[in-house]
């Protein structure tokens, strides 16, 4: 039924891709799938002027993504999956877009996606799940 399967995992919040793991192994070892793992990154341009870093220390687009591809990877092998099922890729811009993008790319069947608990932030600006589950073509499972 779901033998592709996108996983976005937001690497600063570690606590939220632990609790998709149950499922998503689940998932893949019922339906031996080929799990997709994505990481997101906010556009280098959305820290300028923020005075997140100082001047001139703002890292180069390579290190970032090299940096995120490691963190990503070492996210994935926290999961019991097959070596062989397991994707990962980093994208830059809009987390929404680009796991859209990306589920539209790969033919994902199923797309399990954690979530924080509703918050008064969330009702006004809406949430990367609550965008995903409006906008996605294929399933989404939100996990919280």
């Amino acid at each position: 039924m779901y033998k592709t399967i996108l996983v976005p995992i937001d690497l600063s919040e570690d606590n939220m891709s632990r609790l998709v793991i149950p499922h998503v192994e689940h998932f893949a070892k019922q339906e031996d799938a080929h799990i997709h793992f994505l990481a997101v990154l906010p556009p280098l341009s959305s820290f300028y002027g923020m005075g997140s870093l100082p001047v001139g220390h703002y890292p180069s687009e390579k290190d970032r993504l090299r940096h995120a591809e490691e963190g990503l990877r070492q996210v994935a092998a926290s999961f019991n999956l097959p070596e062989d099922r397991v994707h990962c890729s980093v994208a830059i811009g809009a987390p929404r877009d680009r796991i859209l993008e990306q589920a539209q790319s790969i033919a994902a069947d199923l797309i399990i996606v954690a979530s924080h608990r509703p918050d008064i932030t969330t009702y006004l600006l809406g949430s990367t799940a609550a965008s995903v589950v409006r906008h996605a073509t294929s399933a989404v499972l939100v996990i919280r």
